[in-house]
């Protein structure tokens, strides 16, 4: 029986080892931010019209919003166009978003670009189950998604995602080899040995909080 070398390291150590925190804490301000202004905007329209809309909204605003996040984190975020996904790039990491209603992981399986994005997680799928592999080579790419959830209806805390976490698929997006809130997978950089991870943050959610405003 193959016996898992101890030096191999678990997804949130990956995570952890290439993606900085201030990263990690400036997309989850950024969403929320994008989420209020996209409920902000959707204000006033017909009841017939506010789930679609506001819906649209939150893909709108939260893509800019997070792209100013990986802007400012050194996060290489691709060109906002259309309707397309915002993607960067950390480490090993390509990065992303969307939207799901609380509960329905299997929405995000809806993208062909989410599903496309994920098959790159084949090569760290040994991380969860080593035991079942005979060789793990350190890996060049991977994807990691940052999820809001809400709560999926207009009259329960519509203005703002109910949990932001960061999720990391199998290589067909039909299962999750790692899935945390990102308030708890933040105290993951304080467990990390020093130096491997940038101890200095600045205050990107000032910063993105000036981008526009945001809606009282």
């Amino acid at each position: 029986m193959h016996t898992p070398s101890p030096s191999i390291e678990t997804i949130p150590d990956l995570l952890v080892r290439n993606i900085k925190r201030e990263v990690v804490m400036a997309v989850d301000e950024a969403l929320t931010v994008g989420a209020q202004r996209a409920f902000a905007a959707a204000r006033g329209l017909h009841n017939g019209h506010m789930p679609h809309a506001v819906g649209q909204l939150r893909h709108f605003h939260m893509n800019e919003t997070f792209h100013q996040a990986l802007e400012a984190g050194g996060a290489d975020p691709s060109p906002i166009r259309g309707n397309g996904i915002v993607t960067g790039r950390a480490g090993v990491f390509a990065l992303a978003r969307f939207n799901i209603p609380e509960g329905f992981w299997i929405n995000g399986r809806r993208s062909k670009t989410c599903r496309h994005m994920s098959f790159a997680n084949l090569a760290i799928e040994p991380l969860v189950q080593p035991g079942l592999f005979g060789h793990y080579a350190p890996s060049s790419t991977a994807v990691a998604f940052f999820v809001a959830c809400f709560s999926g209806s207009l009259r329960a805390h519509p203005e703002s995602p109910v949990s932001i976490q960061i999720a990391v698929p199998d290589r067909n997006m039909r299962g999750w080899l790692f899935r945390e809130p990102i308030e708890v997978f933040i105290k993951r950089y304080e467990l990390a040995p020093a130096g491997e991870h940038d101890l200095v943050i600045p205050k990107l959610k000032t910063n993105v909080r000036k981008l526009g405003g945001t809606p009282q």
